[in-house]
């Protein structure tokens, strides 16, 4: 299965036995909207709310830190998903937030991921066919979660790397926040961005109809960005989530040396002992 579908593949294999549907839709902190009225409201036939927003460790205070397996197996396996099974994910956010499901899903040990391209926008604006409700309601099912630890980093490793340079660091928030001109929308968190990154904002992975850009397109974007294909590449933003979209972006042109530093600014911008820097890159 390729990492990203069509709307039309998608409307073509509703019903399939071995298909999970999730919907990953979230929103940064104060935004008010609320992603679970709006899946009860109207989402895609057969599709699980996936409440990625709490599909973390929540034993660990920092927000959206890579849950355990424990907790990755107990929340999948609730919504009867399996690592065997065919899973599609989708999202109505600005943030494409089922980049981080799409991660998060690989990253524990499902091989047949993809997203849904155009997200559940596209699905509406085709006219495609809604429920409303709770979602069917499966079976529970066991999934083997298997967390890859070589595709997370930590702030030390983060610290180490500022001194070796052995890979890019990338950060997927917005121009403003990173050059420290904005505030950031989580309290008692200095601004700017780790010395030496470079930015890329999220949006900037998909093209003016929402859509992932693909091949020479999403080259010219890392490319203009001033982001080095040819290093290794750590990808940051404010908590995990959005940096995963700039992983998925370059999996999109075969890149797989990329890994997500899990606590970003959001841990990063809280300790007053990591050194910062603002303005551009």
């Amino acid at each position: 299965m390729d990492k990203l579908v069509s709307t039309e593949w998608l409307a073509s294999q509703l019903g399939a036995q071995d298909l999970r549907i999730l919907d990953a839709t979230s929103f940064l902190p104060g935004t008010p909207r609320d992603p679970l009225a709006e899946f009860r409201e109207a989402h895609i036939p057969g599709a699980a709310f996936l409440d990625l927003s709490n599909l973390k460790d929540v034993d660990d205070p920092r927000p959206s830190m890579v849950p355990t397996n424990a907790q990755f197996a107990a929340h999948l396996g609730a919504l009867g998903v399996s690592e065997t099974d065919r899973i599609i994910v989708y999202d109505n956010s600005p943030l494409a937030s089922s980049g981080r499901a799409w991660w998060l899903l690989r990253l524990f040990g499902a091989r047949q991921v993809a997203i849904l391209d155009g997200g559940f926008a596209r699905w509406l604006t085709e006219g495609r066919p809604t429920e409303s409700g709770e979602g069917r309601a499966r079976p529970p099912a066991t999934f083997a979660a298997a967390k890859d630890e070589r595709q997370v980093r930590s702030m030390a490793d983060v610290l180490d790397n500022i001194e070796s340079c052995a890979a890019q660091v990338v950060d997927a928030r917005g121009a403003a926040r990173f050059a420290g001109e904005d505030p950031e929308p989580r309290a008692d968190m200095a601004s700017g961005h780790i010395p030496g990154s470079v930015n890329l904002p999220t949006g900037q992975m998909l093209d003016a109809d929402g859509l992932w850009k693909r091949d020479e397109a999403m080259r010219e974007t890392f490319a203009k960005a001033g982001v080095d294909l040819d290093r290794p590449l750590i990808m940051s933003c404010g908590s995990g989530v959005t940096a995963c979209n700039l992983l998925f972006g370059a999996a999109l042109i075969g890149k797989d040396d990329v890994t997500i530093y899990d606590g970003s600014w959001s841990e990063w911008g809280a300790d007053p002992h990591t050194p910062k820097a603002t303005g551009p890159a």
